[in-house]
This record gives C-alpha cells, sequence and structure tokens, in this order.
C-alpha cells in the first residue's frame, strides 16, 4: 500500500499537467476539434461570417482560401500582407488532418464537405429549414449552433429557429 501512496504523485502530476494543456485545443461529442481563436481571426473574418475552426478543412484548402481573398465567395475579402500571413500561418498549423476532412470539399466550402452533408442531411435537417430568414444558409452555424463562434457543435446545444 505504501509503494501506492508514492506512486500516485508520479502519476497524477503528468497527468494533471496533460489536462491542463489539452483545455487549449479540445473535441466536442461532434468529433471536431477546436481551438482558441486568435483576435486577429475574429477582427479579420468572424467579422463577415461565422468564425470557422480550422480543423473543419484541410490545409490545402485554407492555402487556396487565403491566396484568393480578392474574390472570397464573391466578396472583396483582401488583408494587408501582415495579417495574411499571420492568419494564414494560424489556419495551416490548425488544418484538419483527420480523416473526415482529409478530402477537400468542392470550391473548399465546409458546406460542400462529406462530413458536413453527411450531419445535415435532409432525414436531420428539412430542405425548407435552410430557407428560412432566421437561418438564411447552411452556412450560417450559429443559427442553429449557440456554441458555434467557440467551436461547440454539440447535438445537445441544437436549436433550429423558425
Amino acid at each position: 500500500m505504501s509503494s501506492f501512496r508514492l506512486l500516485l504523485p508520479r502519476v497524477l502530476a503528468p497527468l494533471t499537467l496533460f489536462m491542463a494543456c489539452m483545455g487549449v485545443a479540445h473535441a466536442d461529442n461532434n468529433g471536431t476539434s477546436s481551438v482558441a481563436l486568435p483576435d486577429k481571426y475574429k477582427l479579420e473574418c468572424a467579422a463577415c461570417h461565422t468564425p470557422y475552426q480550422p480543423g473543419m478543412l484541410p490545409a490545402a484548402s485554407w492555402r487556396r482560401i487565403m491566396t484568393g481573398l480578392g474574390k472570397h465567395y464573391g466578396t472583396d475579402a483582401s488583408l494587408d500582407a501582415a495579417s495574411l500571413r499571420e492568419i494564414g500561418a494560424w489556419l495551416q498549423a490548425h488544418a484538419g488532418t483527420y480523416k473526415r476532412v482529409s478530402q477537400e470539399p468542392p470550391q473548399d466550402r465546409i458546406t460542400q464537405s462529406a462530413w458536413f452533408l453527411r450531419k445535415h442531411n435532409a432525414r436531420e435537417v428539412a430542405p425548407e429549414v435552410w430557407k428560412r430568414a432566421s437561418v438564411g444558409s447552411a452556412s450560417n452555424c450559429v443559427a442553429c449552433h449557440a456554441n458555434a463562434a467557440t467551436g461547440s457543435f454539440s447535438e445537445r446545444d441544437i436549436k433550429i429557429p423558425r
């Protein structure tokens, strides 16, 4: 019993440190990995749309998005060179690498990725939901996912607006 007491702090200290570090990035029950969003990203990108988690797309998709900001889905979202480098490097460092996002979706759209379409199929989300003024489009995550801005897409928190 006394050897167990001596071993316990040796096991608990590294485990506690590991758990504290995991607070920086975590996965919700939907399998999406979330990271804290840098202020520059929130200022530049989340000013116009949901602050998408970088793990939702593979690195190649983020690279194309960042090099095409002059024509960003029909809008000029150009950035100064320093912001472009900073945000681009962050997106690359935290891009999705797991199987679910390894395939680049058509037009690098999260809403066209296989995992998104599987989660938002017609049985789960009726087609007329996307047309509601309160939703607007599939890219407006925060319409139904109250905690989307923090990277949480837990099914417990889904509230489809009328």
